[in-house]
């Protein structure tokens, strides 16, 4: 049967564990074009309510140059993290704004293949580049390694994230897990920073 979003939320850091080691290959250019509901798992309450609960994450695919190529391997999935006003996880869908009225974005990520790294306690496909994206030097977004899975097997419509950081060539996993519901189309195309 089929795990849900509810099913994740009600599971532990090592039943979430198990399902990262269980999860199943990604399709990254089935990914492009995709937005997410994105759900901490991990964090204690008093936190999300300092920091958040909810959030948004996308995937477009980046064409390289102005002619741009038509296949993936002419191109990048990457994406970014959206500020979501905080309603819940079946609440309305609002990303929090600037002053200017531009969606609040933060954390950029590529999607990277998983062959060769050397990942403590997880051997999956693909991960999410935070080192190679833009992120500023000072933000330690910078040092992620997440490793992403499809939690049901023929479908991405449910990920689960674990948060890894890359400290030089050790890799420092945290107790963090995060999934992805499919939520419908890219509706706004940030540009990398920088």
């Amino acid at each position: 049967m089929p795990l849900s979003l509810y099913d994740l939320m009600a599971m532990d850091s090592a039943a979430l564990h198990r399902v990262m080691q269980a999860g199943h290959s990604l399709a990254p250019a089935e990914l492009a074009g995709r937005q997410y509901l994105g759900v901490d798992l991990s964090l204690p309450g008093w936190a999300r309510k300092l920091l958040w609960h909810t959030f948004r994450k996308t995937f477009v695919l980046d064409w390289p140059g102005t002619a741009g190529g038509r296949s993936l391997s002419d191109g990048d999935v990457r994406g970014w993290n959206v500020r979501m006003e905080q309603h819940g996880v079946d609440g309305p869908r609002s990303p929090m704004r600037d002053g200017r009225g531009k969606a609040i974005t933060f954390g950029h990520y590529r999607v990277r293949n998983a062959q060769g790294m050397r990942f403590p306690n997880w051997s999956g496909t693909h991960f999410l580049d935070y080192g190679t994206a833009g992120n500023p030097v000072h933000d330690l977004a910078r040092l992620g390694r997440t490793p992403l899975v499809a939690v049901n097997e023929g479908s991405q419509d449910l990920l689960l994230g674990w948060e890894v950081f890359r400290v030089g060539p050790a890799f420092l996993p945290l107790p963090l897990y995060w999934a992805l519901r499919y939520e419908g189309p890219v509706d706004e195309v940030i540009s990398p920073p920088g």
